[in-house]
């Protein structure tokens, strides 16, 4: 969103992986941890295959953006992705029950780097994400 000129990353009800308004999003909803990440529970569906019995990549990838996104904002900091690397391990099946959790690794002046995983219920990794958020320059 703008905000006298400038972009602004501000909660969205509408936002397609967190929007509680959105009927056809994921819908994620994150709990901060003690350790300062955050986690989000996520059952697949079939609505989201790309070949059958397969979630498709992108969604995965958006749900693991979206839990370093969360571990960003959740840090007091603001950021939008700006460099977003994802390794698939092994698929994900619909109605698959998953675990999302993002975490901030570092932050440098206006840089901030996170990782994510995507577990499934018996803790095996499915996917692995590394992401840079950068926060917007100062009004000045």
């Amino acid at each position: 969103m703008r905000n006298n000129g400038k972009l602004q990353p501000q909660p969205n009800r509408l936002c397609f992986a967190c929007g509680s308004e959105n009927a056809h999003g994921l819908q994620l909803h994150f709990a901060r941890m003690a350790d300062g990440s955050v986690t989000a529970e996520w059952k697949t569906s079939i609505a989201f295959e790309s070949f059958p019995g397969v979630i498709h990549g992108g969604i995965i990838s958006t749900v693991l953006d979206e839990a370093m996104s969360k571990a960003v904002s959740d840090s007091g900091s603001v950021g939008f992705t700006c460099e977003l690397k994802v390794r698939y391990r092994h698929h994900l099946l619909p109605g698959e029950d998953v675990i999302a959790h993002g975490w901030v690794v570092d932050r440098h002046k206006r840089l901030t780097r996170t990782e994510a995983s995507l577990c499934d219920r018996n803790g095996k990794e499915r996917a692995h994400a590394w992401a840079s958020f950068l926060a917007p320059m100062a009004s000045g």
